[in-house]
Order: structure tokens, then C-alpha cells, then sequence
């Protein structure tokens, strides 16, 4: 029997009571869905914003950028269209189009508990014993051609070498923002000369079923971050700013820039923004919280769709 897809009312029913632990998973910030006016992680303010998940739709309302359910949410979290933001919402609660039924309340509840992205594994630590630093590899390459500053040699970007499976990459090591505890993987899959990435349509990927939320890759340690701490996106963004200041860390993505916690002891935040609308706002969702503790700075490059990196002068 060929899959039939989900109707709207099926795919609502299958999410309903789902949404916080699915906008979590998708870098939406665990303080904005305590059903509490607060800080809106897509447009700033203080006390704008109101997650209820009303019908169980992930609904919310924000008095600066409107109101919308679960969807919505992502979309203009992370700039993606509609397709897009439903197959995402479909693969971190994993459903799938066919013609069964819609499983139960509790079925759904256990299968979500299961599909819960996980922190660190025995796969992650395997995977990471197997790099090495980044000086005289593929890496390095990589990076002193995108124009990039190397970061020292306790950082938490290394050098993975390829196999018969895999093609040179750098491994990124994420940490919990808070914790600094081992959370997850980040791989940039490069050509074979290490001049450019590999090609293929997933040159950056995450290890699969690992937590992204709340991480970032530490591209200079804890011990370096004495006053102030710089943060961008990308890892060649944060790399490439580098030249101006460090430490500095990457974010990954806009969902994790926005949601950027203030952190103890630190009171100089710079944030090298993204020049476009996702970046800007995520940019000034995390100024607008850290501002009341600490002196925040957000640099961006002058034209629009364009980050730090593509205007560094590569010879």
C-alpha cells in the first residue's frame, strides 16, 4: 500500500501535547514557553511575548511580531518556509507519512520520551577520541583559506582524518552553554585538497539524535574567557572575527544565538551578527537580555546577506 500523507487535523493531533519538548529540540529557548509574559526570542522586548499552546497547536503572541501556532514559531525562528519547518517538526517527533491511525495520547507521550535527543554517547566520545588538532591537516587548510583565524590547541574544533566511509571533515564539539558539559557533534565535510567544503548537500551536519539546544562549540576554553566573550553563528564566522577579537565561540545557528543565556562573570558580550533578517534578530534577542548585566556590542558587516567571513581578504 503506497504512504499517503498526514492530514493537517491528523499531523495537529499527533503533536498536541508535544510542543515544548519539539521547540526545544529545534532551538527555540526553553524560558520563552513558560506560559509567562517574557522577552519574545524572535523580535526582543521584555514582556511582549506569550507562549499558551492553546489547543495544543504550540500556539503563542507576541505584541511586536504577532501571533501564530507551532509552525509559525519555527518558521520565523529560523527564517525557514512552511515545507520546510514541517518536515523538521515531523523528524524531531518522528512521524512519518502513512495511513495508520493516530496513536494515542500515552503511545505518543512514550515515544517521545524515547525520541528525546540525547546528550553526549559512547558514539560521540568514540567518534571525538578519533580527531586530532588542527595544525599541518586538511583543516587547517580549510580554514586558512576561508580566511580564518586557527584557534588554539585545546579547542573544541579539531580535525577528523577520512575514511573509506568519510571524506576529510572538522568536528566541532558542542558544550551546554551553562554547564560546559559534552552535548553533541558538529561536522563540516571538506574536499579532498581541503580547499572548499566537499560539494554534497550535507557538507554540515550534526550527529544525529543529539541534543543542539543551549550548545555551542567553546573555539577558545573557559580558561581564556576572563572579562568578555565574543559569539557568532558559524564556526568560519566566529573564526574570521577572530582576527578582530577573542575568544570567541559559534552558536551554530540563529536558534542558539537567540537563546544565548547570560552567563556568570562575564561583562562584555560582542556578537557578530549575520546581515540578514534571521541573524539580525537573533542577534538582538540575545543584546536585549544580556544588556542588563552586561556591556554588549553587535557587529555586522555592511551588506545585507553577508556575515563576517565573506569579508575577509583571502590571498
Amino acid at each position: 500500500m503506497s504512504a499517503q500523507r498526514l492530514s493537517a487535523a491528523q499531523l495537529h493531533a499527533n503533536l498536541a501535547g508535544r510542543w515544548p519538548d519539539i521547540l526545544v529540540a529545534l532551538g527555540i529557548p526553553q524560558t520563552a514557553l513558560t506560559k509567562r509574559h517574557g522577552a519574545c526570542p524572535m523580535c526582543g522586548g521584555k514582556d511582549r511575548f506569550r507562549f499558551d499552546d492553546k489547543e495544543g497547536k504550540g500556539r503563542y503572541f507576541c505584541n511586536g511580531c504577532g501571533a501564530g501556532d507551532g509552525f509559525t514559531f519555527v518558521q520565523r525562528m529560523h527564517g525557514w518556509d512552511f515545507k520546510t519547518a514541517v518536515a523538521r517538526v515531523k523528524e524531531v517527533a518522528g512521524l512519518r507519512d502513512d495511513d495508520s491511525p493516530p496513536r494515542c495520547a500515552l503511545e505518543r507521550r512514550a515515544e517521545s520520551q524515547s525520541e528525546r535527543p540525547r546528550d553526549w554517547s559512547a558514539t560521540a566520545d568514540a567518534i571525538w577520541r578519533r580527531t586530532s588538532a588542527l595544525h599541518g591537516t586538511l583543516g587547517e587548510v580549510y580554514l586558512r583559506q576561508r580566511g580564518c583565524v586557527l584557534p588554539p590547541c585545546d579547542s573544541d574544533l579539531r580535525y577528523l582524518a577520512p575514511d573509506d566511509r568519510h571524506p576529510p571533515t572538522l568536528c566541532a564539539r558542542l558544550t551546554d552553554v551553562e554547564s560546559a558539559k559534552p552535548i553533541s557533534l558538529h561536522f563540516t565535510k571538506l574536499a579532498a585538497d581541503g580547499r572548499g567544503k566537499a560539494g554534497s548537500d550535507k557538507d554540515k551536519t550534526f550527529l544525529r539524535g543529539h541534543r543542539k539546544a543551549r550548545g555551542v562549540v567553546r573555539l577558545w576554553p573557559n580558561e581564556c574567557v576572563t572579562v568578555g566573550v565574543g559569539v557568532a553563528e558559524g564556526i568560519e564566522t566566529a573564526l574570521a572575527a577572530a582576527w578582530g577579537f577573542a575568544p570567541i565561540w559559534s552558536a551554530l545557528d540563529a536558534g542558539n544565538l537567540a537563546a544565548l543565556p547570560v552567563l556568570a562573570g562575564i561583562e562584555a558580550l560582542m556578537i557578530f551578527a549575520d546581515h540578514d533578517e534571521v541573524g539580525l534578530r537573533a542577534a538582538h534577542a540575545c543584546a536585549e537580555r544580556w544588556r542588563e548585566v552586561a556591556a554588549v556590542t553587535i557587529v555586522r558587516p555592511e551588506a545585507p546577506g553577508t556575515d563576517i567571513a565573506d569579508t575577509v581578504v583571502t590571498t
